[in-house]
């Protein structure tokens, strides 16, 4: 596969690397006295020398002979280097910054590569919307390779978005040198029913040789996921059992192990390889979504690394899983994911092994950031109108839009989704609460809110209804706009006037997240492009996100990322129950499901 994320083509200077690593040629760039991390035998290596020229490794062994009076010489000094850190599943808009911020954050702690899926801002703007993304992407140095959204809208028929991607679109949009693969093929039940379409859009990604990457999120590994992955299926990230991750591997799946901002899966997953005497070569670590306080606090893959070795993954395979392995399973270990000759010459430099501290990043030879700073900076981007206002709700939305109407005089026994911290998935409840004046009510003491979901994209003036349980709130309201994957306006609350002003905030400010009390806003994340995203740097937006989660705080709240799970609520192709802008789906059967229990 032609390859636009290395500086140069293996077939432009295979002649020079050839030259400087025989010694005929001096290198540009030669690092001394290394521990190397060797992902390809797992073993680390002292006293290593890596000769670079022309953006790729020519020479890993002793380099003395590949010095000239004009090479860099960079002495390691015993710090361990490995390849450059790859995110194998990534959705840049759930960072809440524009792609450029995005690499700016991440290519610090050591993240070289990502595989991104655009899929949130397709959802709102279609193919307009991806390549927004692309020319931002491109003003850094971050390979940023795309894989291309395949469910737009998530689950067809079930919600109203931005946009719709069809099998021809696909085939249209392969071309492009950007495309590595296919973006997570969440309509599993389309591949698994012979859907046509469902198998169109996949085939025209194994037309074209690239990579079909999966989201299959039910607890079933018979032959319900044998018929997905006999689909040409090549990974999937939604694994949250060990048996799930770990039948996945038996059967060639890669299984990517997410730890990100809100879905913290490494701890139980993490035990498919660490409980079983089995090759770790199909399993990858990954992000999925990350919120920029976490990039700030936390970090990135270097965090995740982190995470997995103390879950009692051993180091030099966690190393493994963020870079050779997420590279074979992309098709892509010919170009990037070990330090051997011909590589491209993205290596990090590593202080020890069990703090995983990042040092040094260097992208295609160049050093790009050292001790936690960027070392270059990248041209200004600007967006178009369109991108900065896609707030469409077509209905004026007062307190009483709010009011849930019910032919029942005293009680009424509703479905309720309940949520599960820092998971994906949720639970269908049926609860009883009280009518006044011939409507239904939140109910604090059970801790069950109004739930609604407005059409944002067409002025179409649809809402779903439904209730919520397990965010502890005890007053006020919360809103947002992130919320997946259609993207439409999620509002949850206590009380009618609270869900009004946080839902005409986000209209007003262009999008983002909220929370109000008493009729104040406590807190605001604006987020104008496309109602996701903000331009501002990493560190303004984690800023903002804190005081988010104070806001949070202050009206009862006290799970992990509860905005991150909020905007759960609609995704349709989850389990168990979801509501979008429709109305309540049973995720189980793929069916509409009636807000009160006859």
């Amino acid at each position: 596969m032609f390859n636009k994320f290395c500086k140069k083509q293996l077939w432009e200077c295979s002649k020079d690397l050839s030259a400087v690593a025989i010694g005929k040629t001096p290198a540009e760039t030669v690092i001394k006295n290394a521990k190397l991390i060797n992902v390809c035998t797992k073993e680390i290596i002292e006293n290593t020398d890596v000769a670079i020229h022309s953006g790729r490794i020519a020479l890993v062994g002793d380099a003395s002979h590949c010095i000239g009076d004009n090479t860099n010489v960079i002495d390691a000094n015993g710090m361990y280097i490995a390849p450059g850190m790859l995110d194998g599943h990534i959705h840049i808009e759930s960072s809440m910054l524009s792609a450029r911020e995005y690499a700016r954050s991440v290519i610090p702690h050591g993240t070289t590569g990502i595989y991104y899926d655009p899929h949130e801002i397709c959802n709102v703007l279609g193919f307009k919307g991806v390549e927004i993304m692309i020319k931002d992407a491109e003003k850094t140095p971050l390979k940023a390779m795309l894989t291309l959204p395949s469910c737009v809208p998530a689950v067809p028929g079930f919600e109203d978005n931005g946009a719709t991607i069809t099998s021809e679109d696909i085939r249209e949009q392969m071309k492009l040198s950007e495309v590595v693969g296919l973006g997570e093929m969440m309509n599993f039940p389309g591949i698994q029913l012979s859907n046509d379409e469902t198998h169109a859009i996949t085939g025209e990604t194994l037309k074209a040789d690239k990579i079909v990457t999966g989201h299959y999120s039910i607890p079933e590994t018979a032959s319900g996921l044998n018929s997905y992955i006999a689909a040409g299926i090549r990974c999937c990230h939604e694994s949250t059992r060990a048996e799930d991750a770990l039948e996945k591997m038996r059967l060639g799946m890669y299984a990517m192990l997410r730890e990100g901002s809100a879905w913290h899966d490494l701890k139980e997953v993490s035990k498919a390889v660490t409980q079983n005497e089995i090759d770790s070569r199909y399993a990858v670590l990954i992000s999925d979504d990350t919120h920029p306080h976490t990039l700030i606090e936390n970090g990135h893959l270097d965090h995740i690394v982190r995470r997995a070795i103390e879950e009692g993954v051993d180091p030099v395979t966690a190393v493994q899983m963020v870079t050779i392995n997420c590279a074979q399973c992309f098709h892509m270990d010919n170009e990037i994911g070990s330090i051997t000759p011909s590589k491209c010459a993205d290596i990090i430099f590593i202080d020890n092994l069990e703090n995983f501290n990042i040092k040094k990043v260097m992208i295609d030879g160049e050093m790009v950031a050292e001790n936690g700073k960027m070392l270059c900076t990248f041209p200004e981007s600007t967006y178009p109108e369109y991108s900065m206002n896609t707030m469409h709700v077509g209905e004026k939305i007062t307190a009483d839009t709010f009011k849930i109407k019910t032919d029942k005089k005293d009680k009424v026994t509703v479905r309720a989704i309940e949520i599960i911290p820092a998971r994906v998935g949720d639970y269908e409840r049926h609860i009883t609460l009280d009518v006044k004046n011939g409507c239904i009510e939140s109910d604090i003491k059970q801790d069950v809110l109004k739930t609604f979901v407005f059409e944002r994209h067409n002025n179409t003036g649809k809402h779903g209804v439904g209730f919520v349980k397990g965010f502890n709130i005890k007053c006020g309201a919360m809103a947002s706009t992130v919320a997946h994957d259609a993207h439409n306006l999620l509002v949850i609350g206590t009380n009618d006037q609270d869900m009004a002003l946080a839902a005409n905030t986000l209209i007003e400010c262009g999008g983002g997240m909220c929370a109000v009390c008493d009729g104040k806003v406590l807190g605001c994340v604006e987020l104008p492009l496309a109602g996701l995203m903000n331009t501002k740097s990493a560190e303004e937006m984690s800023q903002k996100v804190e005081n988010l989660d104070k806001a949070w705080k202050k009206i009862g709240c006290d799970i992990v990322s509860p905005f991150m799970t909020m905007a759960l609520i609609p995704l349709a192709c989850l389990p168990e129950l979801r509501l979008t802008n429709r109305g309540l789906v049973d995720c189980t059967t793929f069916n509409f499901a009636d807000l009160e229990v006859e």
